[in-house]
């Protein structure tokens, strides 16, 4: 067996309300007051409004920073470390860029690195302040990844990757994703299926038994959920199996980074804003038919565990089926299956294909070497 490492999140509390501990942790936690992080979105559902209580009620001193908006640039990050200034302690609450943005300013706020000279993997060396992250959607895993993505310029992605930004806790409460909206809901467990998917299969040396594992609990979970949450989405078992499949997916790929899909995700994310788990949902089954060419087995090995009816089938023949049903559940949830039907003009083709070339931290991951010229037949497919 090959040496590897593993890191997650050392604390993890899971469970319908488990929101109402939020002011024990953090008490114990966080020696003076918390920043919260999060975004409009989230201060009008009501959940940010509860946590203040149940703080408050704890005698936990709490501000806010509600300004984090989808794929935060660098401007976000500085206001957002700018009124941690004086902060013991910070807490992310709401989906995946809520929660990126939290974990780079309980490293920034503290004043000794910047962020320029974070970026890329392993460059930040912390300390941070404490950290609690708290999820609202069930699909980026951030909770759990030592990861963070900005976008820097116009329309680049560039990532933070340490396990310095792993939180401390992660408190995961699946009532509070009852109130997603069916496409929110659809796009993001789309967005944690790959996040599994990718992980087992990637090509990382850091590739590992715990990983290979955690990825196909999650897609049992996901896979059995996905439809039921879209369309019952009151179901809080539904809720619960999502919730859960998106932290296991986040701490596998965590470990066993991702590859291809994500390297042709972020240009769309980038250029056109189309939100990160729909993005990915536009390219996945055209980049994995591109992969089954010449590695199917891992594809064969996992797909039952997401779609059982696959197991009576064998070998390159379910590695094709897995991406056929991966399309079909994608179509099924109501998401759009062209990328332009997502207002992407047939002319950024290339463009994109030459942003994609950029990934590499990604890309050396994905099972089939992939050129600029592959990039680009792989969005023509998904056009």
């Amino acid at each position: 067996m090959t040496p590897f490492t593993f890191n997650t999140t050392p604390s993890i509390s899971f469970g319908a309300g488990a929101l109402g501990n939020l002011g024990a942790l953090a008490k114990a936690r966080i020696p003076g007051r918390a920043l919260i992080v999060s975004d409009p979105g989230i201060v009008k559902t009501g959940i940010l409004a509860r946590a203040l209580t149940i703080l408050g009620a704890a005698g936990v001193e709490a501000t806010v920073f509600s300004d984090v908006v989808a794929d935060p640039p660098t401007e976000i990050i500085a206001r957002a470390t700018a009124a941690a200034v004086g902060a013991a302690g910070v807490i992310g609450l709401g989906g995946g860029s809520s929660l990126d943005t939290a974990k780079l300013v309980a490293l920034l706020a503290v004043g000794k690195e910047k962020l320029a000279d974070v970026f890329g993997v392993g460059n930040a060396k912390g300390p941070r302040l404490p950290l609690i992250l708290i999820p609202t959607t069930a699909g980026t895993g951030s909770e759990v990844t030592p990861i963070s993505i900005v976008t820097t310029g116009e329309n680049e992605k560039m990532g933070v990757v340490s396990p310095v930004i792993l939180p401390d806790i992660a408190l995961l409460d699946p009532e509070l994703t009852l109130g997603l909206p069916a496409p929110v809901t659809a796009a993001t467990g789309i967005d944690a299926m790959v996040h599994a998917i990718e992980a087992f299969a990637s090509a990382s040396p850091n590739n590992n038994p715990l990983s290979r594992a955690l990825a196909k609990q999650a897609l049992t979970l996901l896979g059995g959920a996905i439809l039921k949450a879209v369309r019952e989405g009151g179901d809080i078992m539904a809720r619960a199996h999502m919730l859960l499949g998106s932290m296991l997916a986040g701490q596998a790929f965590a470990n066993s980074p991702v590859a291809a899909v994500h390297a042709l995700a972020y240009p769309l994310g980038g250029h056109f804003h189309i939100p990160h788990g729909l993005s990915n949902a536009l390219v996945l089954a055209h980049v994995l038919r591109f992969n089954v060419v010449t590695a199917p087995g891992v594809y064969a090995d996992i797909a039952p565990h997401a779609f059982p009816e696959l197991a009576a089938q064998q070998g390159q023949a379910r590695a094709a089926a897995f991406c056929d049903a991966l399309q079909t559940l994608s179509r099924r949830c109501g998401l759009p299956q062209r990328l332009r039907d997502a207002g992407v003009p047939e002319e950024a083709l290339p463009r994109l294909a030459s942003d994609a070339m950029n990934q590499k931290r990604l890309l050396v991951n994905n099972p089939r070497p992939l050129t600029e010229a592959d990039a680009l037949e792989i969005y023509r497919r998904a056009w």
